[in-house]
């Protein structure tokens, strides 16, 4: 996951530097679980505290953040002098496609088992799909923004009422809790990682409110609405 990453972003900061004609925006994907595993402040561009020397967390969190790390070093570090470089530090991007984490969670509570994972504190950050592609086409056009920018909905909340509203969105009254081994479990089952699950990702987006960027899918509970109509929608 390390070498896949920043290899291809040296490759790309190699063929930029290269370029008779380099282009006037470099756009790389990062990603939000950079940031600690915290429940006290929300981070931001500005004041967020970076992650991997937290206490009490998988180390695999920390190679989580050691790769984001390096990853956003490789671009920064690209010799590329007439070209803006922008780290999307994305967090999880909600969309009704198929085998996204949108579907992934779905499952979860269409199964009975949307309910609070290990007690359901840690904030969940997310982004819908549709304001994804918005933020990205703005940051296009923002010539005077470069470097992190967090593409994240502008309201984190915590797993258990994230989980909620999920359910209410499709009509699931009730979720069983599962405690943090039960997660290992399920994640286990549905191919994913509990990191997903229970890192507390409160991150906000800094930058981009700062810059006027209006979202149109703020809060949870409309954005599950919207994706709920549309995969009902899209399978007839």
């Amino acid at each position: 996951m390390m070498d896949s990453r920043v290899h291809s972003a040296q490759v790309v900061g190699e063929a930029i530097a290269a370029a008779a004609r380099p282009p006037e925006v470099w756009l790389q994907m990062s990603t939000a679980t950079v940031y600690a595993h915290r429940f006290d402040a929300p981070n931001d561009e500005a004041t967020g505290v970076i992650g991997g020397t937290e206490s009490g967390v998988p180390d695999y969190w920390a190679y989580s953040v050691e790769i984001a790390k390096n990853w956003e070093r490789a671009q920064e570090q690209a010799e590329t002098p007439h070209t803006r470089k922008v780290a999307l530090r994305s967090a999880m991007v909600m969309s009704p496609d198929r085998g996204g984490v949108f579907d992934v969670l779905l499952r979860l509570a269409r199964l009975g088992l949307g309910g609070a994972v290990a007690g359901g504190g840690q904030y969940v950050s997310w982004i819908h799909d549709r304001d994804f592609v918005r933020a990205v086409e703005f940051l296009v056009e923002r010539d005077d923004i470069a470097g992190p920018v967090n593409l994240a909905a502008p309201a984190p909340l915590p797993h258990r009422g994230f989980m909620r509203a999920l359910r209410a969105a499709w009509g699931v009254p009730l979720g069983l809790p599962a405690t943090a081994w039960m997660a290992e479990l399920g994640a286990f089952a549905l191919r994913t990682d509990t990191e997903l699950l229970l890192k507390s990702r409160r991150v906000v987006p800094g930058r981009l409110l700062d810059a006027g960027f209006a979202f149109d899918f703020g809060g949870w509970p409309e954005a599950a609405d919207d994706l709920v109509r549309r995969l009902r929608g899209a399978r007839g």
